[in-house]
């Protein structure tokens, strides 16, 4: 299902810099509000981002400092390298999946199984960016391991509070595999991996992207990257952070 073109928005970030979780010589962890960008956008508007922020709290900081990123509508945790040789480290632990990442979201309705994990390949919506969708044929795998927490009630309206373990990165992965069947898709479930299965057909509250018509009146995505682990990148020990729940 194409949903059309992606409504225009006003980019107008929260204010203040964002809460330090952790910090010591070799990185920062924050607690990133949603509406702020990751990184600068193309506009001058959209250079204000969470990169620059963190910038100017720790001017001595050197290297490119991203080490991944979040989707601007998308609140929760983020590890920022102070240096080029930590953002190295950091950097190949994310690419290599050695990170373990844990993100809470409310989904709109009541799901009916209790967990499960989702495998919808994705890519490119082409013709709607910077959509993606799920495609059978040509897809990048992307695999994401789901949990109920809690059947609860928003706003008189059904939600499910689910816990998200994304074995796989792609863009706006939980999205798109919390909004499947409300998703473009290209060619049948299991063309190419018996062990494909479909996505969970409740977008995540507050998705204006991917769900246009909900009932529920939400002033963000209800979505929330509540934990990380990494291997600290000089004595290798195993670091967990958690990130305060907003809703």
């Amino acid at each position: 299902m194409n949903l059309g073109p992606v409504p225009h928005f006003s980019y107008h970030p929260p204010l203040g810099d964002p809460p330090i979780l952790h910090q010591d010589q070799y990185f920062v962890v924050v607690d990133k509000p949603a509406g702020l960008l990751s990184v600068p956008g193309i506009a001058p508007e959209k250079q204000d981002c969470l990169r620059s922020r963190v910038q100017a709290m720790f001017p001595d900081a050197t290297g490119p400092m991203t080490c991944h990123r979040l989707d601007l509508s998308t609140s929760g945790i983020m590890i920022l390298a102070l240096d080029a040789k930590t953002h190295r480290n950091l950097s190949i632990q994310f690419e290599q999946r050695k990170t373990h990442k844990r993100y809470i979201a409310l989904l709109d309705g009541h799901l009916e199984s209790d967990e499960g994990t989702i495998n919808c390949p994705m890519r490119k919506d082409m013709d709607v960016r910077p959509l993606m969708l799920v495609d059978y044929v040509q897809g990048k795998p992307s695999v994401t391991h789901y949990k109920v927490l809690a059947r609860e009630i928003l706003d008189g309206c059904d939600v499910t509070r689910v816990e998200l373990i994304p074995h796989t990165g792609r863009t706006h992965q939980l999205r798109v595999h919390a909004a499947h069947p409300h998703v473009t898709t290209v060619g049948e479930m299991g063309t190419l991996d018996p062990t494909e299965t479909p996505g969970l057909g409740l977008p995540i509250v507050g998705d204006e992207l991917y769900r246009k018509d909900s009932a529920i009146p939400s002033p963000r995505l209800m979505l929330h990257a509540s934990m990380l682990t990494i291997y600290h990148p000089i004595t290798g020990k195993q670091l967990t952070f958690t990130a305060p729940i907003p809703f």
